[in-house]
């Protein structure tokens, strides 16, 4: 089996890297019981990103490795540490790189050197619970996970990026008019189809430099699949102008070099788009005596047809430097006529995820189906282990208008509800007005150990209080000297802390 060398059409599998988790965690210090929450929030995940590279000429990279996937960020920790943001993997393509989707749709067309598409976004990391603490919910006892990176399939296309493109018949002599005009080497052969794949070659005619593309094996028929021209004739499409190259000394029975021309404008034609590019036309091989005259016999008729025609020869060299001048002039219009302004570094990045606070509700055979950015990323953060937590994903559909919603549609408490895409949906029962999660009568998320004075606390707070009402003897010793008398005879009056089951103590025993 050959091993492709050229490759210009792949379909590659992309998948960023997901978001590391947040944690919940409580800073725990010598003293200090309820340090309060100090989980760290997870890492971003890495994204793919291509990236336009000049050194770039074909995409057989990835023909041979077509999975490619980014780093995944890293999971958050105690004592406020955030998680590592996940590596982003570049992958450098070639200028005139076409990426569409799986279903046609184009993403981006890059040419410029540097340039960026971001193909697939790196999954947010999920908060820790210091992120998600606030004057309502002190302590939470929850943290979010990482979401998923995006993941899909793309088509890279390479279109070559080439001022003039030479077309013709096989073997009419245009890898070696390449190589006569430019420093490209080629291979060159006296039989069909030697050339493979396009070749590209730079020019330089007086202070205009140019480059010049070749379609291989383009005859009657390509259009519909016949010889190698149909696999190539995308790498003219960006060209400025086109170069017939005509064989004049062929000696296939049946061809002349008009009716050569034709069938390659015929072909042109059929694949469209190029109706709009200058023309010119090589006679190639005059240095040959029957190319010569052959020549001589077809070029006032091709002029009276408003081609520009120039009688050349690859082998001698002979009418080069006026072809090449020729060729100059309309890649010099084309400039003219479409600047490009290549000072400024591009980055393409996909369309954002925050749709905002769309979503819908509709009815199918299994439930009440939700789909919405803000759901469904919800749910992909929710740690359903915890009940705190799909608590607080219920606080946060309900703030969004979920529950409205169902209820407006005709919902029951009881019904299906699922959230998220058909085939990976998170199913709920229904309970409009219940909060969910675990039996907490106060907000969700709170800890109510931080409503709780500690004892030295309410020991200052009682001495302050009784500094008010103090004589004018006592000092804040005396006073602390009675509250602490105070409270003994509270804790006589109550009865020991601990006794002697069936002794004096014993408030239950027989007396």
């Amino acid at each position: 089996m050959a091993v492709p060398t050229f490759v210009d059409r792949v379909t590659l599998h992309v998948a960023a890297g997901r978001g590391g988790n947040g944690v919940a965690s409580v800073h725990r210090e010598k003293f200090k019981p309820l340090g309060g929450p100090d989980g760290g929030n997870g890492g971003p995940g890495g994204s793919v990103i291509l990236r336009v590279d000049p050194d770039v000429t074909t995409l057989i990279d990835y023909h041979h490795s077509p999975r490619r996937r980014a780093e995944h960020g890293g999971h958050g920790a105690g004592d406020h540490k955030n998680g590592g943001h996940g590596a982003d993997l570049v992958l450098p393509v070639p200028s005139g790189t076409i990426v569409t989707t799986k279903d046609g749709e184009q993403l981006a067309d890059l040419v410029v050197a540097g340039s960026e598409l971001v193909v697939a976004e790196g999954g947010r990391g999920g908060l820790g619970n210091a992120a998600l603490a606030s004057s309502k919910r002190k302590a939470p006892g929850f943290a979010l996970l990482g979401e998923p990176g995006d993941e899909l399939d793309i088509v890279l296309e390479l279109k070559v990026v080439a001022d003039i493109g030479l077309v013709g018949y096989p073997s009419a002599g245009k890898s070696s008019l390449i190589a006569a005009i430019s420093r490209a080497r080629p291979k060159i052969a006296d039989y069909p189809f030697t050339t493979l794949v396009p070749n590209l070659g730079v020019v330089r005619a007086g202070d205009t430099t140019f480059t010049v593309a070749d379609v291989p094996g383009l005859i009657e028929g390509a259009a519909e699949g016949r010889g190698l021209g149909h696999e190539f004739l995308r790498h003219i499409e960006r060209c400025a102008a086109l170069v017939h190259v005509v064989d004049t000394a062929t000696i296939e029975p049946g061809r002349n070099p008009v009716d050569d021309l034709d069938v390659i404008e015929s072909e042109l034609a059929r694949y469209g788009g190029l109706e709009d590019r200058p023309r010119l036309v090589a006679l190639n091989k005059v240095d040959v005596p029957d190319g010569s005259d052959i020549a001589g016999m077809v070029v006032d008729e091709l002029r009276e047809r408003g081609l520009d025609v120039f009688e050349v020869s690859a082998a001698s060299g002979a009418g080069l430097r006026e072809l090449t001048f020729a060729m100059a002039a309309l890649v010099e219009k084309a400039r003219r006529e479409t600047p490009v302004d290549v000072t400024e570094r591009i980055v393409i990045r996909p369309r954002s995820v925050d749709g905002g606070d769309d979503f819908t509700v509709a009815e199918s055979p299994e439930g009440w189906r939700v789909r919405g950015t803000k759901p469904e990323r919800w749910v992909r953060q929710t740690d359903f282990s915890n009940d705190e937590a799909v608590g607080f994903l219920a606080d946060r559909l309900n703030r969004l208008g979920v529950e409205k919603r169902l209820l407006a549609l005709g919902a029951v408490e009881g019904d299906t509800v699922l959230i998220g895409h058909p085939d990976d949906a998170v199913v709920f029962d229904f309970k409009p007005g219940v909060d969910a999660g675990g039996e907490n009568l106060a907000r969700r998320g709170e800890d109510h150990r931080f409503e709780e004075e500690r004892p030295a606390i309410r020991r200052r707070k009682d001495i302050a209080a009784g500094m008010e009402t103090r004589s004018e003897t006592e000092a804040r010793a005396d006073v602390a000297r009675r509250i602490d008398r105070r409270e003994d005879e509270d804790r006589r009056q109550t009865g020991p802390t601990s006794y002697e089951i069936g002794s004096a103590q014993d408030p239950d025993a027989d007396r």
